[in-house]
């Protein structure tokens, strides 16, 4: 028996206009089809329609995590400082904690994420070997003080996520929970309906080593991806590698100043020198925990000083100053040249390899320095990709020019390794008897952020347009008329309800068909069955949500035919 919800008793207020703080499909479509209502900023409701999207997909990721073994929990949301203090990201998560105090004065926040909390509960529950390895997962409220919420329940300040932790002994261990994983995500995101992509990623605050995100394309989606069309290369673009490729050098002649009045920037640069910007080496200049770092790049490109920040994780960078280039010769503002610069780590992106020239500042007002030769006139302390990626840039598979495209992330896995286990000293009894250290994995789905990245992809012009498995109802009936229509409408609603179909029925008095039907295609429920015109027939109107198509059948055949469906 499913349940027949009736909306003249739903708790369910259409709108016919987009809130006026909406920007993406996803918050105009799911406020106006009443399915949450904002309270703040990044703070929303979830109204009985959408609390039922919600748990279904919810029940979709409990099936697929049971089914690989999984062991369900639930932690607070309320935590102590110290086991975060322990693994620094009381620090590193910054502005992004809540943060609060009891009445004695106890510092707390609320959980973005479990990892501290989940390593001492196995801590305090397995002893030995025999016990790994184990895997647990909960599905629960998150926090993050987002400093601009936006998108809707996209990126919100609360929001829904399953998070999940594989334990072992070994590598090999950790490599079989994260395929488990890995797996199960793809049959998760198959059951949900969407479209998505398996991307390499960085691990970012989250720390480990092997990182993979899925993501949903979609406009509205605030992670930028690359593609190659040619092979099966895919990755954040914070994670697309440039190979290190050294040139022959020795051709190039020595060291020539240049004078070039008034040319601080890359653009004033190759204009008065008649060159491309990708001839010049564009130096710039930041604090990698209070320490200046210069960072080279090709003239023609920028530095994704998020990419930068990944790299150096967990230190903190930050753009220099006016006030950082006093009492220091060595850095004229403009005209910054990695050859004689003092005590100044250099980073340099891959293209900036052994051998190759530059025109580049000469440390000196006015003036530039040509045939700057990286390996013979300045030495480079560490080479990282740190350059924004672009549409064509050469796959690193392959060598075809990559595709840039936007997404939803709805999924993460990491292979943590060790990190959290050496933080708080996470051993076993190992089958040797001595201490074994676990290693972990950690593994995040966006539930509520999924909820969003499927009406930005299913919906069309009338409305969202839900995938069966997470939509609110199977069928959405509509009485389109008087008495007659009504008393149909709720007939077979009943009789559906009692084969297992789950139904919407829009059984309102004193609203016409026109409202009606808008609704019941905003709403977006995969099948609409109308009592209407033939009704005193015992004929029926049903109407695929997606494609549009309509057929006429009896109420014998209608109910035959969602019940099979």
């Amino acid at each position: 028996m499913a349940q027949v919800q009736r909306m003249s008793r739903l708790m369910v207020k259409t709108l016919r206009d987009d809130p006026a703080d909406a920007e993406t499909l996803n918050h105009k479509l799911l406020v106006r089809a009443g399915y949450v209502r904002r309270n703040s900023a990044g703070i929303w409701t979830w109204l009985p329609l959408g609390k039922k999207v919600l748990d279904n997909i919810s029940r979709v990721v409990r099936e697929e995590m049971d089914a690989i073994g999984a062991q369900e929990v639930l932690l607070p949301a309320l935590l102590p400082k110290e086991p975060y203090e322990a693994s620094s990201r009381w620090e590193e998560y910054g502005d992004l904690l809540f943060r609060l105090k009891d009445r004695k004065g106890g510092e707390y926040l609320l959980g973005p994420t479990h990892e501290e909390i989940f390593t001492l509960i196995v801590k305090d529950q397995v002893a030995s070997y025999k016990d790994l390895p184990v895997m647990l997962y909960q599905i629960q409220t998150k926090y993050r003080d987002e400093a601009r919420p936006r998108s809707g329940v996209l990126r919100g300040r609360e929001f829904q996520m399953k998070d999940s932790y594989s334990f072992d002994t070994t590598d090999e261990g950790l490599a079989e929970s994260y395929a488990l994983h890995r797996a199960a995500y793809q049959k998760i995101f198959a059951r949900l309906g969407l479209d998505y992509r398996i991307v390499s990623a960085v691990s970012g605050a989250m720390g480990g080593s092997a990182s993979e995100e899925f993501l949903a394309p979609a406009a509205a989606g605030e992670d930028t991806f690359v593609d190659c069309p040619s092979c099966d290369y895919a990755a954040n673009t914070e994670a697309v590698t440039f190979a290190l490729k050294p040139v022959d050098g020795s051709g190039v002649g020595p060291v020539e100043e240049l004078d070039t009045p008034d040319t601080p920037t890359i653009e004033t640069l190759a204009e008065h020198l008649g060159v491309p910007a990708s001839a010049t080496l564009k130096n710039l200049l930041v604090k990698v925990d209070g320490e200046i770092v210069a960072v080279g790049v090709p003239g023609n490109r920028e530095v994704d000083l998020g990419k930068l920040g990944e790299h150096l994780a967990p230190a903190v960078v930050e753009l220099v100053t006016a006030e950082d280039f006093e009492g220091r010769g060595d850095l004229v503002r403009g005209y910054v040249g990695p050859q004689g610069l003092e005590k100044v780590r250099y980073i340099a992106d891959p293209r900036v390899a052994p051998g190759t020239a530059w025109i580049t500042g000469a440390n000196k007002v006015n003036t530039h320095a040509k045939n700057v030769v990286a390996g013979r006139d300045f030495e480079v302390d560490d080479y990282l990709d740190v350059v924004v990626v672009e549409e064509g840039d050469p796959c690193p598979k392959c060598g075809t020019g990559l595709k840039l495209d936007r997404a939803i992330e709805i999924g993460h896995i990491f292979q943590l390794g060790r990190k959290y286990a050496d933080t708080f000293q996470l051993d076993v009894l190992g089958q040797q008897g001595k201490p074994v250290r676990v290693t972990m994995g950690s593994y995040g789905i966006g539930v509520s952020r999924a909820v969003a990245a499927l009406a930005e992809q299913s919906a069309d012009e009338q409305g969202l347009c839900w995938p069966k498995e997470i939509a609110p109802a199977d069928v959405h009936v509509v009485a389109a008329g008087k008495a007659l229509q009504t008393e149909l409408a709720l007939d077979v609603s009943e009789k559906l309800g009692a084969v297992g179909v789950r139904v919407l029925v829009d059984d309102r008095a004193g609203v016409s068909p026109g409202v009606k039907f808008t609704d019941a295609e905003l709403i977006g429920v995969p099948k609409i069955l109308v009592a209407g015109r033939r009704s005193a027939e015992g004929v029926l109107e049903l109407k695929d949500r997606r494609t549009g198509e309509r057929e006429e059948l009896t109420v014998d055949e209608a109910i035959a035919r969602l019940a099979a469906e």
